[in-house]
């Protein structure tokens, strides 16, 4: 049970133990800074934390342990999120800390070591489907998480257990870890990047890219102001830009592209922002892919379109699209314009409540662009 010290893997480790489970709780050290404490902290790996879910798995009679992963996390997420932006591109480091650290490490370590299945807190569902198991949203649409696990694979899907997925809502989790006595029944939920505690994401970044004043263009190329880090800025971006000359229409202009090699910010209109669609090489299936599950029919390169839906953001909403596999990417068509994807981002998608698959956003095309022959 990966127990980060908070109220819902608290509830979560309560529950796989009256299921009659033989359960061993292990928090993740995703950091070598021991000084790190709460006070002032954003994210879910303090010292605190850490003492935090001891005391729940004492309560619990279960066994507890420490996994040391800070240097695979160091590697894997934060300096993927670096090089990321380094290249222009918006990460979802939660989406890759899931990929690579709370599912692909602690499995291999877990199942090395004998355990059937990786827990965690997550609101979400394994299904057993006509084809193998299947991910799910949660019963309740609010808390639903499935959006940062689409990274799972198949054979993570036969390990993972998430004794949360049926709660109807947080409330009652917290009302069941206070009626067990938990003292984190009212610990506030962690929230931003929890490698950059105090949310300066520019000011940690500047430190690592660098910071180099450039220009900001319009999209005829002319210089409508100037920038302290493209780093800073990501597609869809209104807010802190600074131009120095309004729009000739005098509407709000947003980023709409970031050129790291040449350090420039372009930006334009709002409705520039809207792409018809987008693709991605890195891509990946959460139980049987489109073909086997009978979405879609096969053809040489991979298979046809079949109607989803696609999320681009952990909160937001998902939207009507047709994806296909095709040259060696997903891409994924979309049946009504979508503002402000950059690439980077992950693109999950769903058939009903089911998580299919997803990708790394690669490419998008504009709405603008000439429609395809």
């Amino acid at each position: 049970m990966a127990m980060s010290g908070g109220v819902d893997s608290a509830v979560a480790a309560a529950r796989a133990v009256e299921a009659g489970h033989d359960v061993v709780g292990v928090h993740l050290a995703l950091s070598r800074q021991p000084g790190t404490l709460r006070t002032g902290a954003r994210g879910c790996c303090t010292i605190e934390d850490s003492m935090d879910a001891r005391r729940v798995a004492d309560m619990l009679g279960i066994p507890f342990y420490v996994w040391d992963f800070s240097e695979r996390f160091a590697a894997d997420v934060v300096q993927d999120f670096v090089d990321e932006y380094r290249e222009g591109r918006t990460p979802n480091p939660c989406m890759r800390c899931n990929q690579h650290i709370k599912f692909d490490a602690v499995m291999e370590r877990g199942l090395a070591l004998g355990f059937e299945a990786i827990a965690t807190g997550h609101y979400a569902a394994v299904v057993e489907g006509e084809n193998g198991k299947e991910l799910h949203r949660a019963a309740t649409w609010a808390k639903d998480q499935s959006y940062v696990l689409g990274v799972l694979t198949t054979e993570q899907l036969q390990h993972c257990y998430f004794p949360l997925g049926d709660t109807p809502s947080k409330e009652e989790v917290r009302k069941e870890a206070a009626d067990r006595g938990f003292f984190v029944a009212q610990k506030p939920d962690s929230h931003d990047i929890c490698f950059i505690p105090d949310g300066d994401t520019r000011g940690w970044l500047a430190e690592r890219v660098g910071a180099e004043e450039g220009p900001v263009l319009d999209g005829s190329g002319d210089v409508v102001g100037s920038h302290q880090g493209a780093h800073a800025f990501t597609v869809g971006q209104r807010k802190g830009l600074q131009l120095g000359y309004p729009a000739d229409d005098g509407k709000p202009r947003y980023v709409l592209e970031v050129r790291p090699k040449t350090n420039e910010v372009v930006v334009g209109p709002k409705e520039a922002l809207a792409i018809s669609e987008l693709a991605g090489a890195h891509m990946s299936f959460a139980g049987s892919d489109p073909v086997v599950s009978g979405y879609a029919e096969a053809t040489e390169d991979g298979c046809d379109e079949f109607d989803c839906h696609v999320q681009v953001r952990a909160h937001a909403d998902p939207v009507e699209a047709f994806a296909r596999i095709s040259g060696g990417e997903l891409v994924v068509r979309l049946k009504e314009p979508l503002l402000g994807v950059a690439p980077g981002q992950s693109a999950v998608l769903y058939v009903g409540t089911r998580v299919v698959g997803q990708c790394t956003i690669d490419r998008t095309v504009s709405a603008l662009a000439p429609a395809r022959a």
